[in-house]
């Protein structure tokens, strides 16, 4: 309803008293502070004004909007420093979704680099595996959402969202330090057909399957659970055997298990998600940018 120009002439013949003492406050003509006090009284649908001899005295409207009209640009005064430090990137607000050994690697290196540089920025973490984690964004729950996928079990991705692929996270096979094939640099999969199993989560059991089926056997599952843990618990303990992604060891290694390279070469893809109008959100880009320098160190571990 209110153009802040308009309002901010208003105040100020308000304040000095006449349009020729605004006109010279404000550097415009009275020609021109005459024609926008005309518009803000269309806008508002009454006289503001009115002529008492050569001088001018507000109305009833205008003694309201007299009232109100230093708040209203006090208002937009901060609304627009607001702003701008969003887009100065001095403050900011990001939600981020992301699986258990994601928050436990890159988010930390992440929220860690952007402390240093731009405190003004907050990352707010909140925990979730794909494909809910994917639901949430599209909800507007999270801003950004990691999420990782496996060839041929690809995460389906809705129209409205844009993935940006971080890294490739080679998958290891958890032997007991003791097993005959731990002192082998990588494991051959189908080596592996009489072992007894853990699997992991529902995706990553999906794949483990899938990855067995491709060598040519269906493996003896003894135990599963989410818990990555509990899992390289069981393997030190000798009730089988798991496969892990890379980078769960790198934060979290029983002493008494080894990780060992696959083959045929197997990987989960890491991918950030997010709507694709908020990459032009100022810190939603700057953390983007973040995870990928993060990713990159993390490349080939």
């Amino acid at each position: 309803m209110f153009d802040s120009r308009q309002i901010k002439t208003f105040h100020e013949v308000v304040r000095s008293g006449s349009y020729s003492a605004a006109a010279r406050a404000l550097g415009y003509t009275q020609p021109a502070v005459s024609q926008q006090m005309k518009a803000l009284e269309r806008d508002v649908g009454t006289p503001l004004f009115i002529r008492v001899g050569r001088g001018i005295r507000l109305t009833e409207a205008g003694l309201t909007l007299a009232r109100h009209s230093g708040t209203i640009l006090e208002s937009v005064d901060a609304a627009r420093r607001q702003i701008d430090s969003l887009t100065r990137l001095r403050s900011g607000r990001v939600r981020l979704c992301a699986f258990p050994s994601a928050a436990a690697t890159l988010i930390p290196e992440a929220m860690a680099r952007l402390g240093t540089d731009h405190p003004g920025v907050r990352l707010e973490l909140l925990e979730g595996e794909p494909p809910e984690s994917l639901r949430l964004l599209t909800r507007g729950e999270c801003d950004i959402t990691l999420a990782f996928s496996y060839p041929g079990l690809a995460v389906e991705i809705p129209d409205e969202v844009e993935e940006i692929r971080l890294l490739e996270d080679r998958v290891t096979i958890l032997l007991p330090t003791g097993h005959p094939l731990a002192r082998r640099r990588a494991v051959q999969l189908g080596d592996l057909a009489g072992e007894r199993w853990i699997a992991g989560c529902p995706r990553c059991r999906a794949h483990f399957l899938h990855v067995c089926a491709e060598a040519g056997f269906t493996p003896d599952i003894s135990f599963a659970t989410d818990d990555n843990l509990v899992v390289q618990s069981l393997v030190a303990a000798g009730v089988g055997i798991a496969m892990m992604p890379t980078l769960v060891l790198s934060f979290l290694c029983h002493r008494k298990i080894t990780g060992r390279l696959v083959e045929p070469h197997a990987f989960r893809r890491i991918s950030a998600y997010v709507l694709r109008d908020h990459q032009r959100i100022p810190a939603v880009g700057l953390v983007l940018d973040e995870l990928r320098r993060v990713a990159a160190n993390h490349v080939g571990c």
